[in-house]
């Protein structure tokens, strides 16, 4: 999408914190954002709106996760190097420089229940203030976009806050599966498989094996994963047999699946 910067000052540009943790990271954020508002089975989150206050390591966790749910969703930082390595990995799909740029943008989105997430190149705190004063009222936001007062504001008028823990750290654990090669054509074919290995009503997880690749870019290209129950992971892997022995029946040569590092077959 198209994207104004707010600013062509040219400087260092910020890496995304702990590349190989991200996904699971952005994983329980997503599920934790479920599990506030219910995924609709086919919108997801669309129409709801997230304040995902500064956009630093919190920020970017949670604006991945509301791009995955399909949320509209706003941040805002007054470095210009972050906003525009936002833009870059896909953290959000416009930078602007007013609440008011940003609201016309989230307002056209929100009505049609689309994805979309704005960055503004503003203080946080202003931006709170901005939007406080002008009634901008999101759904959900990060419980720690703003001072204590400012949130309490929020809450006061409907808004649920995020917490910056991990609201389901007890959960299941989070399994990974990779190929050694040919990566594009693997991968979704993996993830298939993994997809008949879940129930067939959960949306959380059908809806992540879906989107989460196509908005975490770069990050997913080897690997992929999600939460899995001891059963699941047996079954995934008889799944995987099967899908290898196929395979071979047309193809001699085929790739080295790992799950969660240990090969299959």
């Amino acid at each position: 999408m198209p994207s104004d910067s707010p600013s062509s000052q040219q400087g260092p540009q910020p890496p995304i914190p702990d590349p190989q943790k991200l996904p699971e990271a952005v994983y329980r954020k997503y599920t934790a954002l479920a599990s506030m508002m219910p995924l609709d089975g086919e919108i997801g989150l669309g129409g709801k709106l997230l304040y995902a206050g500064e956009l630093g390591d919190e920020g970017r966790k949670l604006l991945f996760a509301a791009n995955i749910a399909g949320a509209a969703s706003l941040a805002a930082s007054a470095d210009p190097a972050v906003l525009r390595q936002a833009i870059r990995d896909g953290v959000v799909d416009f930078v602007v420089t007013s609440l008011e740029e940003a609201v016309r943008i989230l307002k056209n989105e929100i009505r049609k229940r689309q994805t979309v997430s704005v960055g503004v190149g503003i203080s946080p705190q202003t931006l709170v203030e901005q939007m406080l004063d002008r009634g901008v009222l999101p759904d959900l936001l990060f419980a720690g976009a703003g001072t204590e007062t400012n949130v309490e504001k929020f809450v006061s008028q409907g808004a649920l806050p995020v917490d910056s823990e991990d609201l389901n750290a007890d959960a299941d654990a989070y399994v990974r599966w990779s190929a050694d090669r040919d990566f594009a054509r693997w991968l979704p074919r993996l993830d298939a498989v993994v997809e008949e290995s879940l129930p067939s009503d959960d949306w959380v997880r059908q809806r992540w094996l879906r989107l989460a690749p196509r908005y975490l870019g770069r990050l997913a290209q080897r690997e992929h994963g999600v939460t899995l129950a001891g059963d699941e992971v047996i079954r995934l892997r008889s799944l995987v047999l099967e899908m290898l022995a196929q395979h071979s029946e047309t193809d001699p040569v085929r790739p080295v699946v790992r799950i969660d590092g240990v090969p299959v077959g």
